[in-house]
């Protein structure tokens, strides 16, 4: 099947994904903030440059994309219909290197959670997702990953 898409559209799509500072990442930021939590941003000297660092509770937070981190079971992960082959591998190597990150970041004594995109898409699940990881926070709990808001 040939992309919809021109190459030049195609290209432009791309480079307007972003790393960091996505909006569901500001979403999440602004309501910790306005929860009164204080945090540092993408520390490069953290195991996977976590987007979210919050060294009084010593705890980091990753807001993973549904698409690109392949969240389980959620509308917003599908595999491209052109270029499968390319698509799944590198879905699985990002997969296995989160794997690999949240691994590390417990090596060094670091709680770890997840957000996912579809949990800070609209005005319902934003706060209901942020009460739940600032409940993890306060709380001496290992693991924090957001269910499937569907």
């Amino acid at each position: 099947m040939t992309d919809r898409l021109s190459l030049k559209a195609r290209s432009r799509n791309m480079s307007r994904i972003r790393g960091k500072n996505s909006e569901p990442e500001l979403r999440l930021r602004r309501a910790l903030h306005r929860a009164g939590f204080r945090y540092r941003l993408h520390k490069s000297n953290l195991p996977g440059s976590p987007d979210i660092v919050l060294p009084k509770y010593k705890a980091v937070v990753f807001v993973h994309g549904c698409f690109w981190h392949r969240h389980v079971n959620c509308a917003y992960c599908y595999t491209p219909k052109t270029r499968v082959d390319f698509w799944s591998n590198k879905f699985d190597q990002n997969v296995a290197r989160d794997i690999r990150q949240i691994a590390a970041l417990h090596s060094v004594g670091w709680r770890v959670g997840v957000v996912w995109e579809c949990g800070l898409r609209s005005l319902v699940d934003l706060p209901r997702t942020a009460s739940a990881l600032q409940r993890w926070l306060k709380s001496k709990k290992p693991n924090f990953e957001i269910p499937n808001m569907e």
